[in-house]
């Protein structure tokens, strides 16, 4: 077709999959079967006006043309690959149709079979294109500071290091972390949260993410073309690579019935051709041979479960597989990691509890002065709350136990109670683990001068988000290396019941993989401690999609987002996926066992069954595509639980 026609496409960027953008009137494989219907219902007319000549042309341009988007295909499968497949049924109940001088039926058979298969692939088309629509949230340009000047270039030319000029009312164009400016950033589109983040200088900020404030300057932590966005499209995809279990089930039933309904075909014909007349049973065979072809089966999983895998990445959620998607629907608990999972992963202090006479302000001081030193969340914290922090010189520290140094001459040591005896601030110490807060003691010069309560705070929804999957008969459990009084004390805010603490990586995999052998158990984690319980479970599932790449790896679901509302949504989405998917079974299966007889006594004929087949198909098919539709059921986050997005995946 010319350009005058509107058929040409936009040329596809060099490495990315084609996705076809042509209308319909373009699309050779949708116009095929409309033209073989159109020929069909002209061929029907002119037969009714006693045109009986210019009918079979008729009859014959609609089988041609029909026949032609599948008979190649099918004989290809057949000479190369040996495989019988639906196609091949459909085309010797087509061939000998003609050859018994049914033309029209032929025609029908044709006509409808191709425009099942179009609709089938439309249906397909349509469910992935929402895989890559992700993309589109990255924009073509650029502004970045090249030289001292300010250089429009296009995003795939982007490399790690360039800083980009964020207006407000753009979108970032790839991962990077904010080195001036402040504003808000609207990240709906991609982790499905409604809240705007507050962004500042130090935070890292997410391909796709819209600026809605002030003008930022952002250095590139990811090339244009390999960012966050780039990673949660491939891992969509990963979806068309691998059939879900039902999908095999469907795949295990299709396998024999195409050659048993062939041998049935040929008993049915040869058996009646002896005991009666030849030309009758022969088509008889030929409508068993429609009748009993798996057409609807064939297509019932696999358009159900890729249009809810892509409505599942529209509010946040990536599953990376049919067969995730599918254990998904199934699950009856959920093992959930604590720290970074149910809390913030911001941990603050609460309490500081000095000794004797020393000043509160004096122990935090000290205490930060070393603690700057180390990579520890609870040094952040620590360092967070000092209102001056002092210089520390010789600073050493022991994984696991503390960290030590010298302040104003004085040999100042912070670490674990585990580490340092507690003393008199012993009974102090329990009362604050009790409170679900983490303690450290600081001593001067060998002598205890305090403790620190620190506490990482739940997420605001946690408590809602458990009591909704309770009532979706679903228990959790909360899984940590933290101490006990701790975890049983955020667990009982939480209303988690069943607590395992002080767990080693080992400890949490072998307790994932005792519950997913009594029943169908989810883990959710983001670390890399937590990747072996991951794989362990029946189904992992990876918080944020920012996590560890050993997190990432070993799970088969992960979140855009940091909003544990995503849970249930994402196992009710499952439940609705698989519930469609076993009525596409039934009704395949059903269409088939009802048809045959009537086929086999002669009640309908090759044209009925043709019609009745093609009908049903089209039912599973636009039965299947309910699954792109998602119901949003639980709220989103309350303005108190915006997080800051991470640089990249």
């Amino acid at each position: 077709m010319s350009s005058a026609c509107g058929c040409d496409e936009p040329p596809v960027p060099t490495g990315e999959k084609a996705e076809s953008t042509r209308p319909w009137w373009c699309d050779a494989d949708l116009l095929l079967p409309i033209f073989s219907g159109v020929a069909f219902a002209l061929g029907l007319t002119l037969e009714w006006s006693s045109q009986g000549t210019v009918a079979s042309i008729a009859f014959w341009v609609g089988l041609l043309l029909g026949a032609y988007t599948f008979v190649p295909g099918a004989i290809r499968n057949l000479f190369r690959k040996r495989k019988l497949g639906i196609g091949l049924l459909m085309t010797i109940s087509a061939v000998g149709a003609v050859i018994l001088g049914y033309v029209e039926e032929a025609a029908a058979l044709a006509f409808l079979y191709s425009i099942a298969e179009a609709l089938e692939d439309k249906a397909m088309d349509r469910a992935r294109g929402g895989l890559r629509a992700l993309l589109k949230l990255v924009p073509e340009t650029a502004t970045i500071i090249r030289g001292g000047d300010r250089v429009e270039v296009s995003a795939s030319e982007l490399a790690v290091g360039d800083v980009m000029v964020v207006r407000p009312g753009e979108r970032v164009a790839t991962d990077g972390i904010v080195r001036s400016g402040r504003s808000s950033l609207d990240t709906s589109a991609i982790t499905g949260e409604s809240i705007p983040v507050e962004v500042d200088a130090g935070d890292g900020v997410s391909a796709g993410s819209i600026n809605t404030a002030g003008l930022l300057e952002v250095e590139a932590t990811s090339a244009g073309t390999d960012n966050s966005l780039t990673i949660l499209v491939e891992l969509v995809e990963q979806a068309q690579a691998e059939k879900g279990a039902r999908a095999r089930i469907a795949d295990r039933i299709a396998r024999p019935l195409v050659p048993g309904v062939m041998i049935l075909a040929v008993l049915v014909g040869a058996i009646g051709s002896l005991l009666g007349d030849p030309e009758l049973w022969i088509t008889r065979a030929l409508v068993v041979l429609v009748a009993a072809s798996p057409c609807a089966l064939a297509i019932a999983v696999p358009v159900t479960v890729v249009s809810a895998i892509g409505a599942a990445s529209k509010f946040g959620v990536i599953i990376k597989s049919g067969a995730a998607f599918e254990r998904l629907g199934e699950i009856r608990h959920l093992a959930v990691d604590k720290t970074g999972t149910l809390t913030r992963n911001q941990p603050s202090v609460t309490a500081v509890i000095p000794v004797d006479s020393t000043q509160e302000d004096i122990v935090l001081r000290y205490a930060a002065a070393v603690e700057q030193h180390s990579t520890h969340p609870l040094a952040a914290a620590i360092v967070a709350a000092a209102d001056a922090v002092p210089t520390a010189e010789d600073v050493s520290e022991q994984a696991g136990h503390g960290i030590s140094g010298v302040v104003d001459g004085d040999q100042v040591t912070v670490g674990s109670p585990r580490w340092i005896d507690p003393g008199p601030l012993r009974a102090r110490l329990e009362s604050l683990e009790a409170e679900g807060q983490t303690c450290v003691l600081v001593t001067i010069n060998g002598t205890l001068a305090g403790a620190i309560g620190v506490r990482d705070e739940l997420r605001p929804e946690v408590s809602a988000v458990v009591d909704t999957l309770r009532r979706q008969g679903v228990e959790v459990s909360m899984l940590t290396g933290d101490n006990a009084r701790t975890a049983k004390a955020l667990a009982k805010i939480a209303g988690i019941d069943d607590v395992h603490a002080e767990l080693r990586p080992e400890d949490k995999a072998r307790i994932v993989k005792g519950l997913a052998n009594a029943r169908p158990t989810a883990m959710i984690g983001d670390g890399i401690n937590d990747a072996p319980a991951l794989a362990g479970a029946t189904v992992g599932i990876a918080m944020g999609a920012t996590g560890s790449d050993a997190a990432i790896e070993s799970a088969d679901v992960a979140f855009t987002g940091h909003n544990l509302s995503l849970i249930p949504e994402a196992l009710q989405h499952a439940r609705r996926g698989r519930a469609i998917i076993n009525q596409n079974i039934v009704l395949s299966l059903a269409i088939i066992i009802v048809l045959l007889p009537l086929a086999l006594t002669g009640v309908l004929g090759l044209a009925a069954v043709v019609l009745v087949h093609e009908v049903a198909e089209v039912v599973v098919i636009g039965n299947g595509l309910r699954a792109a539709r998602s119901r949003r059921s639980t709220p989103v986050l309350t303005a108190s639980a915006a997080h800051r997005v991470p640089a990249s995946v």
